[in-house]
């Protein structure tokens, strides 16, 4: 089972202690996922609103987000 599909599973815990925690684990793995797309795209010449419009954001909220890393 891969983290995240056993993060998944652990977010519908019966216990909040143990869903809670997963979910905040999985809110990590989505940050760092969305930083490596981001990235990628960048580095193949997508322009901020491109990647925005993927994302559902506006192109200034990607940028301030991403724009100088």
């Amino acid at each position: 089972m891969t983290e995240a599909t056993d993060l998944a599973e652990r977010a519908g815990d019966r216990d909040p202690r143990i869903g809670l925690r997963a979910v905040s684990a999985l809110r990590k793995l989505v940050e760092q996922l969305e930083a490596v797309q981001v990235r990628g795209a960048r580095n193949q010449g997508w322009s901020w609103q491109e990647i925005a419009a993927e994302l559902g954001v506006s192109r200034q909220a990607v940028h301030k987000k991403y724009g100088r890393q």
